[in-house]
């Protein structure tokens, strides 16, 4: 951690593919690739790090195959830091293709119906072969809402699947003879744990003390976004941050929204990934600095302005509402491509704001400055 306000914090997590400043967004790459973009326009738009699916890699091209091909880096093009998820989110949305066991998850492919066991150990290994800088921890993500009892029972038992995988990761770390036919692909890999507990915050204080017990590289925070209020999941950001260790990133995973992240980074989050600037871009909705912009509608048929007058991105420098609303109705392949550089050059440049302000000390200014020109709310400007 480098500057900090209130509980807000700016610094600079250190991985074997480089250097990312926190507080940081991660792009969705669930196959290896953000739908609708290249890498280079990646770059272009000051992504730092990269996030990609261990699930949907495990099954199409295969993590064995990834490793022959000199890991993940390699195999999709990407030199920057890359973080792997463990799989358990997918499992948790493939919940009539699944069931959990103590041993881990089983769960049939949504590819060909094939059948599969997920364990704590598997999902290390397969990070292992991906070569990830970062690799997640198998947890147990509880949908909401959830009684105390089975917030418990869940939570406990992503206690037990995240000491199976600590072991598991030292045990490949040290290339003990048990696992030395496991081929690591990045000997940097650094493992985070992952805190549980739903909505309870006795649970969740409990969650990150033990996890942190277990000792990892770095904590997330899990369990969040899957249909909580909002001020709920607020609170439990605001309770979890604190117990983790100060001088460790904190991810907070699957969130969300442009103000989230803002008020998350006000609660001590310093990562995070969504899917919400990619996919709502593919389905003609752009966020922008006087809200959000339904580029579908036919107010913009003959609308020459940028999608956003402030934004600088290629897309609102290069292209006019009436473009895009062409190109969106005319199913042109373009039209998603547009829209998500200019969401995902929002959702950076708003985190390369949230750094500056921590830098200058000017962060709770620049929180209620952006509050007043965002609404949470869906509306043409």
């Amino acid at each position: 951690m480098t500057h900090s306000e209130g509980a807000a914090r700016r610094g600079v997590m250190t991985t074997a593919h480089g250097e990312v400043e926190t507080p940081a967004f991660m792009p969705v790459g669930t196959q290896g690739a953000v739908k609708g973009v290249t890498h280079r326009d990646l770059e272009s738009v000051g992504a730092q790090i990269l996030l990609c699916n261990t699930y949907h890699l495990y099954l199409r091209p295969g993590d064995e195959l990834i490793a022959r091909r000199g890991g993940l880096h390699r195999f999709v093009g990407w030199s920057k830091p890359i973080l792997t998820d463990s799989g358990g989110y997918q499992v948790f949305s493939l919940a009539a293709r699944r069931t959990i066991a103590e041993e881990g998850a089983h769960f049939q492919s949504h590819l060909d119906g094939s059948r599969h066991l997920l364990t704590p150990e598997r999902a290390t290994d397969i990070q292992a072969h991906l070569g990830s800088d970062i690799a997640m921890v198998l947890d147990e993500c509880l949908a909401h809402p959830a009684d105390a009892a089975t917030a418990r029972a869940s939570m406990e038992r992503t206690l037990r699947w995240a000491r199976r995988g600590r072991d598991r990761f030292l045990r490949l770390r040290e290339q003990v003879s048990d696992t030395s036919d496991t081929v690591v692909t990045n000997a940097g890999q650094a493992q985070f744990g992952i805190v549980q507990g739903s909505v309870f915050p006795d649970l969740r204080d409990e969650s990150a003390r033990r996890t942190v017990e277990i000792g990892f590289e770095a904590y997330a925070i899990g369990g969040l976004s899957v249909g909580e209020p909002i001020d709920v999941m607020y609170e439990m950001v605001a309770r979890t941050a604190p117990c983790l260790p100060p001088a460790a990133p904190r991810y907070l995973m699957g969130t969300g929204t442009p103000e989230d992240l803002v008020e998350s980074v006000a609660r001590g989050i310093d990562l995070f990934d969504c899917v919400l600037p990619t996919r709502n871009a593919r389905n003609g909705q752009l966020f922008t600095s006087q809200g959000r912009l339904n580029i579908k509608n036919a107010r913009y048929a003959e609308d020459d302005r940028p999608p956003d007058p402030e934004c600088t991105c290629y897309t609102c420098r290069t292209y006019s509402r009436a473009y895009l609303r062409h190109l969106f109705a005319a199913g042109e392949m373009n039209a998603a491509t547009l829209n998500t550089l200019h969401n995902l050059h929002f959702y950076l440049d708003t985190l390369r704001r949230i750094r500056e302000s921590l830098l200058f000390g000017r962060f709770e200014s620049f929180r209620l400055l952006f509050h007043e020109s965002v609404s949470r709310q869906p509306h043409d400007p």
